[in-house]
């Protein structure tokens, strides 16, 4: 589980293909250190599970669901990626949830500058769109984030300086692509509403298949 607080940026060193696997290795002189082969590291949102390091780079494999899901799908040599090691158990806990299971991707609409700060506006897909609220969180490409606008077509969010510098959102440009994760805690609720919905609709469905005679053939009339 992540924080969605950046703790730096790092840069793509490698790409190759092993099958239908994307083996990426990441140049990361202040953050290889501080890992160990098997931790979780979110990279730019996606989990990802550290495969080989050494004191200046790590690797990690993106199997094909994370390359279809996310904007990993054309990951380029030199990109720069937002990295959050996985959280602590007895840390202090900031952010919002973020489990690095990247939903799908939006595509930045507009951008307002607003003196120091900058809001972003994104289009996405309807099904991304509905499990995002005015003033709930949102994860884009990592960075938790707190939603200004909830639009059918849109959202918005607003970036303070600070994360704009030590981000890679700061660079972000019109038509840009991003990663999104909704927040978890809401899929979970929408997923019980859904499930209470079918079974009242099932329910209804089986109280109008009685009728008076079939009460009157098993004996209830």
């Amino acid at each position: 589980m992540f924080t969605g607080l950046i703790e730096t940026k790092v840069r793509v060193a490698s790409v190759y293909r092993n099958g239908d696997i994307a083996v990426v290795t990441i140049a990361a002189p202040l953050l290889a250190p501080e890992l160990k082969l098997g931790d979780s590291v979110s990279l730019s949102g996606v989990c990802s599970t550290v495969t080989e390091k050494n004191e200046n780079s790590f690797s990690v494999e993106l199997m094909p669901e994370t390359q279809k899901r996310t904007k990993f799908s054309d990951i380029t040599v030199g990109s720069e990626l937002n990295a959050e090691r996985a959280m602590k158990a007895d840390s202090r806990f900031d952010g919002h949830i973020v489990a690095g299971h990247v939903d799908g991707t939006a595509v930045v609409s507009k951008i307002e500058n607003l003196g120091k700060t900058k809001k972003y506006y994104f289009s996405a897909d309807k099904s991304l769109l509905s499990g995002i609220v005015e003033k709930g969180s949102v994860t884009i490409d990592g960075v938790s984030l707190t939603v200004i606008d909830a639009a059918d077509t849109y959202f918005s969010v607003g970036i303070i300086p600070t994360t704009l510098s030590v981000t890679t959102l700061g660079s972000l440009k019109a038509s840009d692509t991003v990663n999104i994760e909704t927040d978890i805690v809401g899929k979970y609720i929408n997923k019980f509403m859904e499930q209470r919905f079918e079974q009242k609709k099932s329910n209804k469905e089986v109280k109008n298949t009685l009728t008076w005679d079939k009460l009157n053939e098993c004996g209830w009339l």
